[in-house]
């Protein structure tokens, strides 16, 4: 049975979704410091990790890091309306640049854009 995971390509999709999202997080003045290493390169291995296995490829995440209880790992965090947004668009510009059929595009972002929206924690500016 071919996974989506399969279908949009595998690990070296999800490796583009995930640089490109963090060439944006980057630069960014309010989500750049919600990650207290100097060097992305963990928290991008983290998330290719954990989208590879929600989207139905390797385990490797949970063998890592145990269930992933997003909101729990996300709280020491204030995730606010303004981060999600900032989040959803350097999201959106990294799936924009895979080329993926309208169907696989629209399976990602619907999960992203809820996944996004359930990690706000605060409304406080």
């Amino acid at each position: 049975m071919r996974t989506f995971y399969d279908e949009i390509g595998g690990h070296d999709t999800f490796v583009r979704l995930v640089d490109g999202f963090y060439r944006g997080v980057a630069d960014d003045p309010v989500l750049r410091p919600m990650y207290p290493e100097e060097d992305l390169g963990p928290a991008s291995e983290r998330l290719t990790l954990f989208l590879e296995q929600y989207w139905g490829g390797p385990g490797t995440y949970s063998e890592q890091r145990g269930h992933p209880r997003l909101r729990m790992r996300h709280n020491p965090f204030r995730v606010n309306p303004d981060a999600r947004d900032r989040w959803l668009a350097h999201m959106r510009a990294a799936v924009d640049g895979l080329g993926l059929s309208p169907i696989h595009e629209a399976t990602l972002w619907d999960y992203l854009e809820r996944a996004a929206f359930a990690m706000v924690n605060t409304f406080d500016e």
